[in-house]
């Protein structure tokens, strides 16, 4: 084929406009390659001047700066003139020509050179042209490639760019006309003299700046502390600045000046004068103090926390604030433990909690604290707030009387303890009184105690306030001793729901008797109250147990509960007295069947349907640390006695009739030990109980086995550090067992605290066994059964699955901590740990969404 000199009239018309645009890309590329060094040094020439480099650098170094962008222009204009070629039209159809597949545009010029007269072959040749034209119809523009990184590697043409964007930004193109002055005849090269002002308000008002030179308005507000800038270019002394805001002499400026800084102090006027001068009237805008106050609504929760609301105020933001808690005594009821003077201590200071994110000019928010086992718990108490803003200026809040929240103890014994420890708190010359007055309420323990540990718990904190009381406590000595009456009125105030339901049967079983036996009236009234006793202690205890556990009331997992108001027991309990002293027993008997039935009706928990193996080994765990605390606590005792046996009668006394839960016949060994004194420095004790105790002890370590050999989680890393733990306390449960039948009380109590150790290890191994199973048992979850409680069902953090679907939990997970305070560490850790920013970029995007979100 021979190629042909011009395209045939329907291929031009095909390819005229990609061909047109192909060119004219051509030629951009052309023009890009030529002069990219020239536009670079001219973006480089022109943020130099913006940026008023020349105001900065001695005037001769500025003509030697200015020479090089010249001569480097003047280089980069020469060697793109020398390279720039306009494309011709030939390299631009090869160009698109070579974007088609076949190459149609030349098969379009050739033609047939051999076969002519060849019908066969002339039809070919036709076919062949026809598809080279369709194909014509497909041409487009070939891009224009318009690097140029080969011939700049190191990109210096971004450079300037970058300089010639940040001089737009943060500089002034009015500036450039400054150059003309810094020759011999620069004055009158210069169209005349300028300047530039602004106005900086403090960083901390969150103001923008003004650009003085675009204010045409008369009268301008600015806060106090506004940084006015002014810059004068062209005929040095050609202009002035006279004010009276900064609040120095007024003063016209010296001569020579070509730049002006100060702040606005006060109000006034700024003027310049010159050619192009201005005048503003300044109303300067004083920064007001904060303003705090204590809103209405002060609470405190079951377990002590207060609630103190308040809200602050001011006119930009509050930075800080802070409350100070101190004693009202002119307000207090000078009597018992607080009738003489308190000791010294300081006031409380806590700093108010400030938004983390938003807007500080106004907010509302709550301080919570727990004030529970401060002296000054439940006393009147002045509160005074105060707020500070960024310019150090203090405003608070003038003192108010209120009583500082804290817990409040329902338990007679409870209260009791925590009345005497405030006033041991009070005053430590207190102590001989305080001793005095809880041996008085202890006197009878039968009555106040439900368990004999919590009385000897007592009896030891008392032994030491008496032996410290003669020779005066020191601090230490006053706090440990305060902390100790704390833990133990606590304990007697939460109690043990088993104790108040044990209680509450014992009660009902008495009442019982007592009808079948034809009791007296002063005997019925006399069982009724202790029913009545033992019906509001285990209410009591059934609601704090509801409401530590978070549950609530309404869900569907409480609503086959049986609702009881107080009015309603105490109506059935009254009709059950009065069928009594008519005599018609069997009608009582009947009324209280029906009593302990909806006693017996009312859930603590979510109940042992539909429980889980993983549920059923936990729970069997817990009730085998319980009884072996028991045990323990019975060595204990045990050991006392042994080391001190004329304390025996007395605590054999305290004692009597007492059975703890997993401990019988715990009330006939108190009796036979308040009976039988030890002899000759021997233990005093008949060997066949130690051997109750080892027979006990080998039974509890029976029990472990077999929950050892039941025990889920097999497989899991967990799982098998639950077990290894276990095996732990079966071998310390052993040795405590050993030590027993050779009446090593020291020993035995050694190995068990070794076993409950490991036992506490082991339940806390397993929940972390079932928590990684929870994902795997999803699916079988779903298909539960219609009868199974949803209640039970677990996310893998251990919350409760609602019975809607919804995942979530009221549980209280920190276990009695601040909740707020707690969230707010927490965040702020979040915030900091953003900041650093040489933590993965994974981590810091993810903690950035927690911020965003929270």
């Amino acid at each position: 084929m021979t190629a042909c000199d011009d395209l045939p009239q329907h291929v031009s018309d095909a390819i005229r406009w990609p061909l047109a645009l192909t060119r004219l890309g051509m030629g951009a590329e052309a023009v890009v390659r030529a002069f990219w060094p020239l536009w670079s040094v001219l973006f480089a020439a022109l943020a130099f001047l913006m940026l008023s480099v020349q105001d900065i650098l001695p005037v001769e170094l500025v003509w030697i700066s200015l020479g090089i962008f010249a001569l480097g222009a003047g280089w980069a204009l020469v060697r793109g003139v020398r390279r720039f070629g306009w494309p011709s039209r030939a390299a631009a159809l090869a160009r698109l020509d070579a974007t088609l597949p076949g190459h149609p545009i030349l098969a379009a010029m050739d033609e047939q050179a051999i076969g002519a007269g060849d019908a066969a072959s002339s039809a070919v040749w036709q076919a062949h042209q026809a598809r080279m034209a369709a194909r014509l119809k497909e041409a487009r523009p070939a891009e224009p490639d318009l690097r140029v990184s080969g011939a700049d590697p190191f990109a210096l043409r971004y450079v300037a760019l970058l300089a010639l964007l940040v001089a737009v930004i943060f500089g002034s193109a009015m500036r450039v006309q400054s150059v003309s002055a810094l020759g011999p005849a620069g004055a009158g090269l210069a169209a005349g003299p300028t300047w530039e002002g602004w106005l900086e308000p403090p960083r901390y008002t969150g103001l923008p700046s003004i650009y003085l030179n675009d204010i045409e308005a008369a009268g301008l507000d600015a806060p106090i502390g506004s940084r006015i800038t002014l810059r004068f270019y062209g005929e040095v002394g050609a202009l002035a600045t006279r004010e009276t805001v900064s609040g120095t002499a007024p003063a016209d400026d010296a001569p020579g000046l070509t730049a002006q800084e100060f702040e606005i102090a006060q109000s006034g006027r700024i003027e310049i004068d010159g050619p192009g001068g201005r005048l503003w009237e300044i109303t300067a805008i004083p920064d007001r103090a904060p303003d705090v106050q204590l809103d209405e609504g002060i609470e405190a929760s079951f377990e002590g926390d207060a609630q103190i609301p308040f809200s602050a105020s001011d006119d930009y933001a509050v930075v800080a604030g802070q409350a100070r808690i101190e004693l009202a005594l002119d307000e207090i009821d000078r009597r018992y433990g607080l009738r003489i003077a308190p000791e010294p201590r300081a006031a409380i200071e806590l700093p108010l909690p400030m938004p983390i994110t938003g807007d500080r000019a106004e907010f509302s928010e709550t301080l919570v604290e727990n004030f529970s086992e401060h002296p000054w718990a439940n006393l009147p108490v002045t509160v005074t707030l105060s707020a500070s803003d960024d310019l150090g200026q203090t405003g608070q809040t003038a003192p108010e009387i209120i009583t500082l929240p804290g817990r409040r103890f329902f338990d007679p014994m409870a209260a009791a303890i925590i009345e005497q420890r405030r006033a041991l708190l009070w005053n430590r010359e207190n102590a001989e009184d305080v001793a005095l007055l809880l041996r008085a309420v202890s006197h009878r323990p039968d009555d106040v105690f439900r368990s004999a540990t919590d009385y000897l718990r007592l009896r030891t904190i008392l032994r030491r306030i008496e032996a410290l009381a003669g020779l005066g406590l020191d601090d230490d000595q006053q706090t440990e001793i305060a902390q100790a009456l704390w833990d133990l009125a606590l304990l007697l105030e939460e109690g043990d729901l088993d104790d108040a339901r044990e209680r509450l049967e014992r009660a009902q079983e008495r009442l019982s008797e007592a009808m079948r036996n034809g009791a007296s009236d002063q005997e019925i009234a006399e069982l009724m109250q202790e029913l009545r006793d033992a019906t509001d202690d285990y209410l009591r205890q059934l609601s704090r147990q509801a409401q530590q556990d978070g549950q609530d009331q309404d869900t569907a997992q409480n609503r086959n509960m049986m609702e009881m108001s107080q009015s309603d027991l105490q109506a059935m309990m009254d009709r059950i007295q009065e069928l009594m002293e008519q005599g018609r027993m069997a009608e009582a008997q009947e009324a209280l069947d029906q009593l302990r039935q909806m006693m017996e009706n009312m859930q603590v928990t979510q109940g042992q349907r539909g429980q889980t193996p993983g549920e059923q080994a936990m729970e069997g765990l817990g009730e085998t640390l319980r009884e072996q605390q028991d045990l323990s606590d019975q060595a204990f005792r045990d050991l006392q006695e042994q080391f001190n046996p004329g304390q025996q009668g007395e605590q054999g006394q305290g004692r009597q009739g007492q059975t703890q839960p997993g401990q019988p016949g715990q009330g006939q060994r108190g009796e036979g030990q308040g009976g039988q004194p030890g002899e000759g420095g021997e233990t005093g004790q008949p060997q066949d109980l130690e051997d109750s105790l080892a027979e006990r002890q080998r039974a509890l370590r029976q029990e472990l086995d077999r929950q050892s050999q039941n025990l889920p989680g097999a497989g899991t890393e967990a799982g098998d550090a639950a077990r290894e733990a276990l095996d732990r306390a079966e071998g310390a449960m052993e040795g405590a067992e050993e030590a027993l039948r050779e009446n090593d009380l020291a020993g035995a109590i050694d190995n068990q605290s070794e076993a409950m150790e490991a036992l506490r290890e082991g339940m806390r191994n397993l929940g972390d066994a079932l928590a990684q199973r929870q994902p795997q048992q999803g699916q079988g979850q779903q298909g539960q059964a219609e009868g199974a409680d949803p209640g039970r069902q677990r996310d893998p953090l251990g919350r409760s699955v609602g019975s809607e679907g919804q995942i979530g939990s009221d549980e209280n997970l920190l276990q009695g901590e601040d909740v707020y305070r707690r969230a707010r560490e927490l965040l702020d850790e979040i915030r900091r740990r953003s900041g650093e920013g040489e933590r993965p970029e994974q981590e810091l995007e993810y903690l950035e969404r927690l911020l965003d979100r929270f």
